[in-house]
């Protein structure tokens, strides 16, 4: 179905917290968390709120799609960190953009919240009832993590990523694969007002073969196989559960986009930041078949094969 990336943007803040930052406050190391995840630093918002993050992100995206917010026709915004109960994060940012035509609604998917946006709003573009579509994943994590827990704390941390879709354009989502089990929602959650909870060994194994399974399904449905895959952008996890899964695709690592290393694990915001940054070094041009996938807590997880 056709669906255009038109443009994309995404915001970090400034704050960089190292693993040797890490190392004063908690039990642990740079070797012992760059080894085991990949993860050299990471950015924390401080004041700033996940709506200013998600506008910025935005602003950048739309300037590249060179398109006014009164295009818009709908705001989809994953993140499972809302500044506020209600009204929906979309709304806060639907206001502060200026995007008055458009209607705006939250998803809760944690990480695999912009895979199940962006399948959300393919049938929008698809059955006509939207042309432009600002899709945001943004995160502020930080607010969440247990800076006293030495297997959580070192994972995470904050961005925004956007990108406004088109149902105009040579773009297209060729196949998609979403799940999600809620029997395994103990391995991945977090409490109203609490910290992340996770077991990692279990998330681990779930994680590399439950994403491996979606995007085979989702190639073969598509007719492609790995060796037409231009790149790989999963959710940036984990460095050693990206090796895992391309290792079960046969697909070799310089295909795979990576910036874990410098933000840790952003959920939601974690693809969309990474599209853009991919774009803008010049390892993803139009035309390319990109490969998206993620896992999340839920459990949720998905596969998105696009023309881009």
């Amino acid at each position: 179905m056709g669906i255009t990336i038109r443009g994309m943007g995404y915001y970090v803040p400034d704050k960089v917290l190292t693993n040797f930052d890490l190392e004063k406050m908690v039990d642990t190391s740079d070797d012992w968390i760059t080894t085991r995840t990949g993860i050299r630093e990471r950015r924390i918002a401080g004041s700033e709120s996940l709506t200013d993050m998600a506008y910025r992100a935005s602003l950048e995206a739309l300037e590249s799609a060179q398109i006014d917010p009164q295009e818009i026709d709908a705001i989809i915004f994953a993140t499972l960190t809302p500044d506020l109960g209600f009204p929906a994060s979309a709304c806060l940012l639907q206001a502060r953009l200026g995007a008055n035509r458009a209607y705006a609604f939250d998803i809760s998917a944690a990480c695999s919240g912009f895979l199940y946006g962006l399948e959300i709003a393919s049938s929008m573009l698809s059955s006509g009832r939207a042309k432009r579509v600002l899709l945001v994943g943004a995160e502020k994590l930080s607010q969440i993590v247990d800076w006293t827990d030495r297997s959580t704390c070192v994972l995470f941390g904050d961005g925004a990523g956007a990108v406004v879709l088109s149902s105009e354009g040579e773009g297209e989502l060729l196949a998609s694969v979403m799940r999600s089990d809620g029997n395994y929602w103990e391995i991945l959650y977090a409490e109203r007002c609490g910290y992340i909870k996770m077991k990692g060994k279990e998330l681990f194994k779930l994680a590399v073969r439950s994403m491996a399974d979606v995007c085979e399904e989702v190639l073969q449905s598509a007719g492609v196989s790995t060796q037409d895959i231009d790149l790989i952008v999963p959710h940036q996890a984990n460095i050693r559960i990206m090796q895992a899964l391309v290792e079960k695709l046969n697909v070799p690592m310089e295909r795979v986009y990576s910036n874990i290393h410098k933000y840790g694990n952003t959920s939601a915001a974690s693809i969309p930041i990474a599209l853009c940054e991919a774009y803008k070094e010049g390892r993803l041009k139009r035309g390319d078949l990109v490969l998206l996938t993620a896992m999340g807590g839920g459990l949720t997880w998905g596969a998105s094969l696009i023309r881009f």
